[in-house]
């Protein structure tokens, strides 16, 4: 697992490397499309993640993750919701 602190901010928080395992198209039209992320780290019952596919590029404009992607999951948290540990 990478534990390295997110220099852009102050929030606690670690990035862990996952894959686009599928992308799952809707039953129904006016619903989203999904991408299922393998999480790399996470444990065995728990490592995928499903999330809406609609990101935003440096543009502005929305794009979509291709299957077999590589992406990193961030996750952070208010300095406030977090404990120091031993």
């Amino acid at each position: 697992m990478n534990k390295e602190p997110n220099p852009s901010n102050k929030k606690p928080g670690t990035t862990l490397p996952g894959t686009v395992e599928k992308i799952i198209k809707p039953t129904d039209p006016s619903l989203p499309e999904k991408a299922q992320i393998d999480v790399e780290g996470a444990d065995d019952l728990y490592r995928e993640i499903r999330i809406e596919n609609t990101l935003t590029d440096e543009n502005g404009n929305k794009v979509g993750l291709n299957e077999g992607a590589q992406v990193d999951v961030t996750i952070e948290a208010d300095r406030a919701d977090t404990t120091k540990k031993k």
